[in-house]
């Protein structure tokens, strides 16, 4: 037994919209244990609905659709499930009062087209919708199939399913395992390079790992299956310090920690402060920085030094060294870091200079070369080069370039505390 979600919209297909709720209720389905290897996207089409509900019967049997439950013409779910299964559609006198007095409640007199949305196929059981007026359904039109439907806003698709989806999904028997996963997270080591490092570990069956390469980091997902969430983590806790260990200084954290949030924790640990000047970066380091809520503890603030003579005036380059080596070089990374530790009196300070593109690349600086200045404490300057590589585009250059300054501070107060 397994699920299948199903979203409806053509705005889905166009990207006009994020498909969210599909990445909710997967998160939900491995709550409750439920085996979920297939979601399906189709815009609203009567004919491509029943055509989605064909194959996806023949490979699971829980359906869940979400969208297509609104008073429009294109809102086509309910019907197309009744068409499929040769099922008539019933109205509900006591939905459309319903429906009524939730407009009646904000002032306002429910239309005609919105009695489509009292429909539901015959023997169907109503899902109630506490904050819209779309109600889903439950429903069971063959032996070993069932369907639940939802409307696809999503505020109103969570609430109901943690008050009827849920206890339904469980009074079937689902609920009694769950699946727990944690992201453990990387930075400075290639996806294929970890991978190899940890083969061993990918052909467990519980826990499971599995890689995954995002923007400038490497994830490993390792997930068990359990009666509970302290049996799964009990699980899990032997294999995450397999991979801890054997990754070093490249794991820096899991699940929603991100390197702000971590080198924020290592700040506040070591009781020092950090204060930026971002050139190529344009202010992205700050803001990762100020994303931590309580930031202000360690991070004093930055400069924006973009043009040479904001480097000059307020962070002390050399006019010479900017004649001779230019803007984006190591020894006017390594004054920009020393020149904002100095100016705001920061334990340590962070420079970043370098060729974010689209233009501006020459034959001896290419597109994507960054450096990085960090002045420690001690009054060490460190210069990171990095080539970021031309196939990048500008907003991942930054990006990149102010998560590299991150991890490298990291790295150093690893070394410190």
């Amino acid at each position: 037994m397994s699920v299948e979600i199903i979203c409806v919209g053509t705005e889905l297909l166009l990207g006009d919209i994020l498909n969210s709720n599909a990445q909710f209720l997967a998160g939900e389905l491995a709550q409750l244990g439920i085996p979920h290897y297939y979601q399906s996207v189709v815009g609203d089409n009567i004919q491509r609905l029943k055509q989605v509900i064909q194959i996806a019967i023949s490979r699971a049997s829980i359906l869940i659709f979400t969208g297509g439950l609104g008073p429009t013409p294109d809102d086509l779910t309910t019907e197309a499930i009744a068409d499929f299964f040769e099922t008539p559609l019933e109205e509900k006198p006591e939905l459309i009062q319903e429906i009524a007095d939730k407009f009646a409640q904000i002032g306002r007199v429910m239309t005609d087209n919105n009695r489509k949305q009292a429909l539901v196929p015959k023997g169907a059981e109503i899902l109630p919708n506490p904050s819209g007026t779309a109600p889903g359904m439950i429903w069971q039109p063959r032996e070993g199939i069932t369907l639940l439907t939802f409307p696809g806003v999503p505020s109103e698709m969570k609430l109901m399913w943690q008050q009827t989806a849920i206890p339904f999904l469980k009074s079937q028997g689902w609920g009694k395992e769950i699946i727990y996963s944690r992201m453990m997270r990387f930075r400075g080591i290639g996806e294929s390079a970890l991978a190899e490092k940890v083969a061993h570990l990918f052909e467990g069956t519980n826990p499971t790992v599995a890689p995954y390469a995002g923007l400038g980091e490497v994830r490993l997902r390792v997930s068990a299956k359990a009666s509970s969430s302290q049996e799964a983590i009990a699980l899990i806790e032997p294999i995450s310090q397999q991979i801890q260990a054997i990754a070093g200084d490249d794991y820096y954290g899991a699940d929603e920690d991100t390197l702000a949030l971590v080198v924020g924790q290592q700040l506040r640990t070591a009781k020092q402060t950090l204060s930026v000047a971002e050139s190529c970066t344009g202010g992205g380091l700050g803001a990762m920085l100020t994303e931590v809520p309580g930031s202000s503890d360690y991070f004093l603030g930055g400069i924006i030094a973009y043009d040479n003579r904001v480097k000059m005036a307020l962070l002390g380059v050399s006019e010479q060294d900017l004649n001779q080596f230019g803007a984006v070089s190591e020894p006017v990374a390594k004054q920009m870091a020393h020149g904002v530790k100095e100016k705001l009196g920061t334990d340590w300070g962070i420079g970043i200079t370098g060729i974010a593109g689209p233009g501006g690349a020459t034959e001896t600086k290419p597109l994507g070369l960054v450096y990085i200045g960090l002045a420690a404490p001690s009054g060490e300057i460190h210069c990171f080069e990095y080539h970021l590589g031309a196939r990048r585009d500008r907003a991942a250059i930054r990006y990149i370039s102010a998560c590299n300054a991150l991890d490298q501070l990291r790295r150093q107060l690893l070394r410190k505390i």
